[in-house]
């Protein structure tokens, strides 16, 4: 699952998921990150340019944070789920667990194995998020538990609703592990000076 329906407030508006790291777009970069899952839901506005067979979604209303785009990719899967158990997609099977990965992360594919890794050792967790080298958790960059992400996002929907939730608030009950990644996979295009320092393009496709 790959958000990328922010509003880039601090970038002028300008889309995260269509700044440039190393001749492609973030969002390019972040579906090659994720290549060999077994379905691939992309939250945001879709640019026309996914991968054939990529699956699109957006939080409801858009630009309502990342807990109600984490629910609404979610939404996209059980309903893709829902087509293969009425005979449409025989060989597409409920997945356990679903990696989050914000699109914004040009570094992030550095830290999917070694959650995948992590995890596979820990089958009882409910999840693995990555830990930064100074010790900072990032939720946008972790695998969970598909069925513990469903019940929470319907915990919160019935405490108040998921637009403008905290991703956090989301997670909270859940039972996670919090696993260092390389140094560098989570860090994050928030302003200008963090994309230069990444060395990323502003200039659009």
């Amino acid at each position: 699952m790959i958000l990328a329906g922010g509003k880039s407030s601090r970038l002028g508006g300008v889309p995260k998921a269509q700044l440039r790291y190393d001749g492609v777009t973030l969002l390019q970069r972040a579906v090659t990150a994720v290549r060999g899952a077994g379905r691939v839901v992309v939250v945001g506005p879709d640019p026309g340019t996914l991968p054939d067979g990529t699956l699109t979604a957006r939080e409801d209303p858009p630009f309502a944070g990342p807990a109600a785009a984490i629910a609404a990719g979610l939404a996209a899967l059980e309903a893709q789920d829902g087509e293969a158990q009425g005979g449409q997609s025989p060989s597409t099977k409920p997945a356990p667990w679903v990696l989050v990965m914000a699109c914004d992360m040009p570094l992030a594919a550095a830290a999917v194995p070694v959650l995948l890794r992590e995890l596979a050792g820990h089958q009882e967790a409910e999840g693995a998020m990555s830990v930064s080298a100074d010790g900072r958790k990032q939720p946008l960059l972790g695998v969970y538990s598909v069925s513990a992400l469903q019940r929470e996002v319907q915990a919160v929907e019935e405490q108040g609703g998921l637009a403008n939730a905290a991703v956090f608030r989301l997670l909270a009950r859940l039972d996670l592990l919090a696993v260092p990644v390389p140094a560098g996979s989570t860090d994050d295009v928030d302003t200008w000076d963090d994309a230069a320092a990444l060395g990323v393009d502003g200039d659009l496709p």
